[in-house]
């Protein structure tokens, strides 16, 4: 039996054949040529393609600073177990930067993680952090653009004066103060990480690229010349009750730096390249290292504030930035204080 079918209303056939009409148009929208962003052209497939072609810019926002073609490499400033720092000239400009390339080949999923590593590391904006311009896909190498420091690393530098300490852990700290806010942990402090350039300037180097380094290359390698700065709870799991926090560890990286600055060798009663299990009852089983009884009284207490066992009883950064030892070895308050007695008028001598 089949269906009943509604009646069709009065004149719904000749709705219906207006409907199926073909010249009926819809009007197009007017088109503002100047809001018109012109789109991305496809990446050239070439068999031949040249060097240029062959490096892709890791910038899913399309802001592609530098073309990789226009960078001369110079010299090589730098090694190590992750990669190789190349000093590099952009022709256009003359401009300097440091390029480092990461060793390994890495599967689609681990470049698109970095990818993801270096979009932030783009956006990070501070005096104190080597600025991270770029990353570049050539030939299956990852290659990264950052600042170029003229002064090198402080690695291997002694540092005696008080005055010239604590400006130099004030800048760290204001860089380390800045990507901590920003949930950045730098997992890597250490001298070979703090850059210096010739205005005095100290910036933290390789924020993100030791984690990213951590994620695609054998823990063992990767921990070679870097163990040395781990706090205990991160080479021994079974203390703090297996928690670790990334932000105390970099205050427990910073406090060791410092004190070998001051010291002028490893504070540990090992060699800092020692091996593997050395380093480890160093740290972790021993009491941590003290400043000198030489060193005022605001050194040795700003050192005990970094390298506790506890790491809930480290100090912050921005703690740190407030401590007496940094703030009464401030230049440049000094230098306010000293104008500014310049500009007062001498004392009335004492009455008789």
């Amino acid at each position: 039996m089949k269906p009943v079918q509604p009646p069709l209303a009065a004149g719904s056939n000749r709705g219906l054949r207006a409907r199926r009409r073909q010249d009926l148009t819809l009007p197009l929208p007017q088109r503002d040529a100047s809001l018109a962003v012109p789109l991305p052209l496809p990446p050239s497939s070439a068999p031949n393609s040249s060097s240029s072609s062959a490096s892709s810019s890791c910038n899913p926002n399309g802001r592609n600073v530098i073309n990789f073609s226009e960078l001369e490499r110079a010299n090589r400033i730098g090694s190590g177990s992750g990669g190789t720092v190349y000093k590099v000239i952009h022709r256009p400009t003359g401009r300097l930067y440091a390029l480092k390339v990461i060793y390994g080949t890495h599967d689609d999923s681990v470049r698109r993680q970095i990818c993801r590593e270096i979009e932030i590391l783009r956006d990070v904006d501070n005096p104190n952090v080597v600025k991270c311009h770029d990353m570049f896909d050539h030939n299956g190498e990852i290659q990264v653009l950052l600042e170029f420091m003229d002064g090198g690393s402080l690695e291997g530098k002694h540092i005696p004066r008080e005055p010239d300490l604590a400006d130099h852990a004030r800048q760290i700290l204001s860089g380390l103060a800045y990507l901590h806010r920003r949930h950045i942990v730098h997992r890597d402090i250490k001298p070979s990480n703090l850059l210096i350039n010739a205005r005095n300037q100290v910036k933290i180097a390789d924020f993100g690229v030791g984690r990213i380094l951590e994620q695609t290359m054998d823990p063992c390698n990767s921990s070679v010349g870097t163990i040395a700065y781990m706090s205990p709870e991160r080479i021994n799991t079974d203390l703090n009750h297996g928690r670790y926090d990334g932000y105390a560890g970099d205050i427990w990286s910073l406090g060791v730096s410092i004190l070998e600055f001051y010291v002028g060798r490893f504070p540990f009663a090992v060699e800092r390249q020692g091996d593997w299990a050395s380093l480890m009852v160093a740290i972790c089983m021993s009491q941590p290292p003290e400043a000198p009884p030489t060193a005022s009284r605001e050194f040795r207490h700003f050192i005990a504030c970094c390298l506790q066992r506890e790491p809930s009883r480290r100090w912050s950064a921005s703690q740190l930035l407030k401590h007496p030892f940094i703030v009464n070895n401030n230049h440049t308050q000094s230098q306010v204080h000293r104008n500014l007695h310049q500009l007062l008028p001498p004392p009335r001598p004492l009455s008789s």
